[in-house]
């Protein structure tokens, strides 16, 4: 794939935090174009508030579309030479469920790119996926990553664990639990890996522009208990938290029946599910087939996210 500096970007899913930070990083540091696609008005508004510098905002243009329709996607994809697709969800809700948002998104998205210029995809997924899972979010993220696979646009799915990043919500929450003199957590045992988010939008842009195929698995540079990663965060906040740990079988029960009693729970036992999973990756072959150096250290990443 080239890798030209004129290259013209689509990314679905754009205005969260992760596609944010992939609009300012391709138009402002790289030079590229972008296609920003999204649902709604408002994620427009998100997207145009960027206030990207020099002549950035103009090689950025915004579309809201269905991403369940075909035929609008193949419209925003002309012209286009790179496709990033972003969407996902952790948490599934009686207007969003994981079916529509994986692989019906998917299915589109690929059928959409066929016949088109777009000459590589990118699928952003989680640690953990795949179509036998028996977490319903991992199964379903599972069986998206084979319908990108086995479209005609080759495709390289990038599996992350957590990921942190300025202003998101999961470091604004490890920021908030590392700040407390006491905290509680389900299962504080559970193994994480962060990773950094701007290494994750590196590994997206190698990935779309060296022409990576296939399935990669990238953690961050260190795998440590919930529990450890929460005394690391607190150190760079100058706290001493103690995290107590919960039983997860509460956490589960606690989400059932929220779930049973509530249309639109805050937390469900899927999600409670994936949230605990054991990261457990060696992210060298990611690394080698992204030609990818290093990864930002962890307590760099904490300081940048947590300053």
């Amino acid at each position: 794939m080239s890798t030209s500096s004129e290259q013209k970007w689509l990314i679905t899913g754009a205005n969260g935090n992760l596609g944010k930070r992939l609009i300012r990083f391709l138009a402002e540091s790289r030079g590229h174009s972008v296609v920003a696609v999204v649902r709604s008005q408002r994620a427009r508004q998100q997207i145009e508030a960027l206030a990207l510098g020099g002549s950035a905002a103009d090689r950025l243009s915004v579309e809201v579309l269905d991403y369940s329709d075909a035929d609008a996607l193949r419209g925003a994809a002309q012209g286009c030479t790179a496709a990033v697709h972003l969407v996902g969800i952790l948490k599934a809700t009686a207007n969003a469920s994981y079916e529509e948002a994986h692989e019906t998104s998917c299915r589109a998205l690929a059928a959409a790119l066929a016949g088109t210029s777009v000459a590589h995809l990118t699928y952003l997924s989680i640690v953990g996926s795949r179509p036998d899972a028996a977490n319903a979010c991992l199964a379903s993220k599972g069986r998206a990553e084979q319908i990108c696979l086995s479209g005609s646009v080759p495709c390289c799915v990038l599996r992350v664990p957590m990921v942190i990043g300025e202003g998101d919500y999961a470091s604004f929450a490890l920021g908030k639990r590392a700040s407390k003199p006491v905290s509680f957590s389900f299962r504080s045992a559970s193994l994480e890996q962060p990773i950094y988010a701007g290494d994750v939008v590196q590994a997206v842009y190698q990935a779309g522009t060296t022409g990576v195929e296939g399935e990669l698995d990238l953690g961050g540079p260190e795998m440590l208990t919930r529990k450890a990663l929460t005394a690391r965060a607190g150190a760079i906040l100058n706290a001493s938290p103690t995290l107590i740990s919960l039983p997860l079988w509460l956490g589960l029960t606690m989400a059932g029946l929220m779930e049973a009693v509530l249309a639109n729970p805050p937390v469900t036992r899927a999600m409670l599910e994936v949230l605990d999973h054991d990261d457990q990756v060696d992210p060298q072959a990611a690394l080698d087939a992204l030609q990818i150096g290093a990864l930002t250290p962890l307590d760099d990443a904490l300081r940048a996210v947590l300053g």
